[in-house]
């Protein structure tokens, strides 16, 4: 099961620290999570204005210089061929291609937690591991990676880099003697032959062609670990969205924008069919034309269907609209928010768009439980729950989705019909 503590560390972690070699830097700071917080608001969206709403999709978003120029260099590098080492399904539609130096403190957490999403989405994801050791800043980055490749030479590659990553912390404050010994000890718990574990491990050839390769690279403009390219686009400030791409091709998302589905004069309501009860909600299209477009087009292509209620907090809020149920994925695209009115979340059953920060609302979606007027300003409010089925919210499940382990007892939505008048 994929753990959402997991997912906010591996997206988090890279945002707040990374490991950059000493001979060479790059003017700018390194990426920091961004903390939602109520803006000013251009002029509301006119529904029908163009063919389709207007949206970013996974592979149109604004980018700094600092990342168009680390764009470039990722420009200049090879092709995934059969001769990198690679993780997962080699057809999959998603490739996630790590530089990495296997002492460095930051890409553990990255690179196994890669591994754990794969696991959970192993048809859609694969990632291309690259040396990167980063020897100035480093004192075994060589070395480890040459214990990798002895491995990787009798089969073990993936069985090494696991072990070197879970015990980082074991002996990265070794001498080098010492983690010979160490890692040598690890090759034979893998069942390798030691003598030529040893023998590659201090091959002069091999050593000398991966020096060469990493002087190539670190000139090049690759001076951090972990560097990440995600389809061939450097992988800054959770750009491209990696769970917008899970959205796509794990569960039927958008590479485009949607179409205008609803009209201007129209009146929307949902009907939420779950398994407390039925749910209907007036849809403020006047107000939220986006997020009702939205929220309309996923229900009518079926989005909804048989998702959960990942996240139900009492007196707080429930929250629902990612179909993998952990509340990560997306539809494949992110419109803006749309708060300048005098709605407010001063009651419960009212039905606001979550979002990782502004201007990232998807398909998730939330309802309040009580008043919670703290998220005034922050989160686009598209409708609210009819009087008579308030009392429906009452017997949603609580749910935390950084402790449950499973979705048993959990609420489920099997559909949400959208009535037009």
């Amino acid at each position: 099961m994929v753990k959402k503590l997991l997912f906010v560390f591996l997206i988090g972690m890279f945002a707040l620290s990374a490991c950059k070699s000493a001979a060479t830097e790059t003017p700018g700071a390194e990426p920091t999570l961004k903390v939602v917080q109520p803006t000013e608001e251009s002029a509301p969206v006119e529904i029908g204005t163009g063919e389709l709403m207007p949206c970013a999709t996974v592979f149109d978003y604004a980018t700094t210089a600092e990342t168009a120029q680390y764009q470039l260099v990722v420009d200049q590098q090879p092709p995934v061929t059969d001769e990198d080492w690679i993780y997962g399904n080699r057809d999959a539609p998603i490739t996630i291609v790590e530089y990495e130096d296997f002492q460095c403190p930051a890409c553990p957490g990255f690179s196994l937690g890669v591994k754990d999403l794969i696991a959970d989405f192993p048809d859609s994801i694969r990632v291309v591991f690259r040396h990167l050791p980063l020897p100035s800043i480093h004192d075994k980055a060589y070395i480890s990676a040459m214990a990798a490749e002895a491995a990787g030479a009798q089969g073990k590659f993936w069985e090494m880099h696991d072990i070197l990553y879970i015990n980082q912390q074991a002996w990265t404050g070794m001498t080098e003697d010492d983690f010979v010994d160490w890692v040598t000890t690890q090759a034979e718990t893998l069942g390798l032959d030691l003598d030529q574990f040893e023998e590659d491990m201090f091959d002069k050839d091999a050593r000398a062609e991966l020096e060469a390769t990493t002087q190539e690279r670190l000139s090049g403009g690759l001076n951090y670990t972990p560097f990440v390219v995600i389809n061939d686009r450097i992988w800054r400030d959770n750009n491209p969205n990696l769970f917008g791409l899970i959205g796509i091709y794990e569960f039927g998302g958008f590479e485009t924008c949607p179409a205008w589905v609803i009209d201007e004069g129209r009146t929307y309501q949902a009907r939420l069919d779950t398994s407390a009860g039925e749910i209907v909600i007036d849809l403020f299209a006047d107000v939220a034309p986006l997020a009702v477009n939205s929220f309309v087009f996923l229900a009518q292509n079926g989005w909804y269907e048989d998702v959960y209620f990942h996240r139900v907090v009492e007196g707080f809020v429930a929250q629902a609209g990612d179909p993998s149920g952990f509340g990560v994925v997306g539809p494949g695209y992110t419109f803006a928010n749309e708060t300048a009115n005098d709605l407010t979340y001063d009651r419960a059953g009212v039905l606001g768009m979550a979002n990782s920060g502004v201007d990232t609302n998807g398909s998730q979606f939330f309802i309040t439980l009580a008043p919670a007027t703290m998220l005034d300003g922050g989160y686009t409010i598209f409708g609210e729950v009819t009087e008579e089925s308030l009392a429906v919210l009452e017997e949603i499940a609580l749910r935390d989705p950084q402790t449950a382990v499973d979705f048993e007892g959990a609420t489920q939505i099997f559909g949400i019909e959208i009535i037009e008048n």
